[in-house]
């Protein structure tokens, strides 16, 4: 899986005209740790998680990523994560490199005590490698708030101090930004609105697929909805919705909320988990796992745009696929960029100890994702120019003009430090 993440980034580099040293330390990440975390399950046992967390670069910052939970964990999944989000990091111009962790485990089958115990093992175990001006996590798949709030008393407890900025997207109450919770399908929501004036989609009545019904789509499917769009299809690890005429986001989630999934909402016809990658649709949504989009499935998509709300949702072969169709893709690396970018403002928040209204959070982070988007396209426009990679105004690989624009800056910062 590293190998694959790691073709972007042979593709820029080959624009960029970069020694391969310099590409070699690119490709490696700064420190890896993995570490085994025994918890006292609740029926008295003793059971061993292992857990990672990879720091991929500090050249720019503090390493910034998240923590996830999940069945599939394993290192490079890992260093896929933490080297995804060096360059999501540079694409949104903030002060991080790269950074992610995660506990092999399933978050649904433990109790929340077992969680807890987890978490707070998993803290004690990174503690010494972390920190606001070190390595600053945040939530991904499989944890939530209340974790980042176990995890941030563990590591108080340990170092003996009140510091908020150890990790983000907290609870309010400890710290956290207003906007977090909803940050990743807000910018999202943001970067879709670029792509349609960029490659002439018109939202009112455009039909929207969403993979994958968690935090991050259910808001963007909100405010697709209320911008006119229909969402025809939906689906989570349990099954799938459709519905041609169009399904309210609000009703999908209460729904869920209840019943644990979207298959079976009242009115829609059933489909698989993977099935709204192909349905009939003006923009899809991958927003679920890695490597949705394949060879496999690549050549059935209809929709114009792809906006990746997971990371690493498309396969380079898939790329290389949708290009060929003329299918923009927004990759993940400036499209689910926002919640980073808002974990940015918690972190700054609390190291300045002001706290922003919504209002001001949403407007900032609307400055930061399309100035973000623009300077992928100018980018994009002018490898156009400048190599043979592109023949279509607008519709160049998006995605190596995202890694081009981050890998400048990353090797700029690498050079200033000596480091290459």
């Amino acid at each position: 899986m590293y190998e694959e993440t790691l073709k972007p980034l042979r593709k820029a580099v080959g624009v960029l005209d970069l020694e391969s040293d310099i590409v070699a330390a690119l490709s490696s990440p700064e420190r890896v740790l993995i570490t085994s975390i025994p918890v006292k399950m609740d029926n008295g046992r003793i059971r061993v998680f292992e857990g990672y967390r990879v720091q991929h670069s500090t050249a720019r910052g503090p390493a910034k990523g998240g923590i996830r939970y999940h069945p599939a964990v394993c290192l490079n999944e890992t260093k896929s994560l933490a080297f995804w989000m060096s360059i999501k990091n540079a694409v949104v111009s903030i002060p991080y490199g790269g950074g992610k962790g995660g506990i092999t485990c399933n978050p649904k089958e433990l109790s929340q005590g077992e969680l807890e115990r987890l978490t707070r093992g998993y803290a004690a175990a990174i503690a010494q490698f972390i920190g606001p001006d070190q390595d600053i996590p945040a939530p991904d798949v499989g944890t939530n708030a209340q974790i980042m709030g176990w995890f941030a008393d563990e590591y108080f407890k340990i170092t003996g101090k009140y510091i908020a900025g150890v990790i983000t997207a907290k609870p309010l109450s400890i710290g956290g930004s207003r906007g977090r919770g909803t940050a990743t399908g807000r910018g999202l929501f943001f970067a879709t609105l670029e792509a349609a004036k960029v490659f002439d989609i018109p939202l009112k009545g455009a039909r929207v697929s969403i993979q994958g019904f968690g935090k991050v789509a259910q808001p963007i499917g909100q405010y697709l909805h209320d911008l006119g769009c229909k969402i025809v299809a939906v689906s989570d690890s349990v099954g799938g919705a459709y519905n041609p005429k169009g399904m309210h986001p609000r009703k999908l989630a209460d729904f869920k909320a209840q019943t644990r999934s979207v298959k079976d909402f009242p009115g829609s016809r059933e489909i698989s988990t993977s099935e709204p990658i192909t349905v009939d649709c003006d923009i899809l949504i991958p927003s679920a796992l890695e490597n949705q989009v394949t060879e496999k499935n690549a050549n059935d998509v209809k929709a114009q745009l792809i906006v990746e709300g997971a990371n690493g949702p498309i396969t380079p072969e898939a790329d290389e696929t949708l290009y060929e169709k003329g299918v923009a893709v927004i990759p993940d690396v400036l499209a689910n960029a926002g919640g980073v970018t808002v974990s940015y403002f918690e972190w700054v928040q609390n190291r300045m100890g002001y706290y922003w209204s919504d209002e001001e959070v949403d407007e900032k982070l609307k400055r930061v994702m399309t100035a973000a988007f623009k300077d992928v396209c100018q980018t994009a426009k002018q490898t156009q120019m400048n190599t043979s990679f592109a023949t279509r105004v607008h519709q160049i690989d998006m995605r190596t003009a995202a890694y081009v624009a981050a890998v400048r800056k990353i090797v700029d910062a690498m050079r200033a430090l000596g480091r290459i």
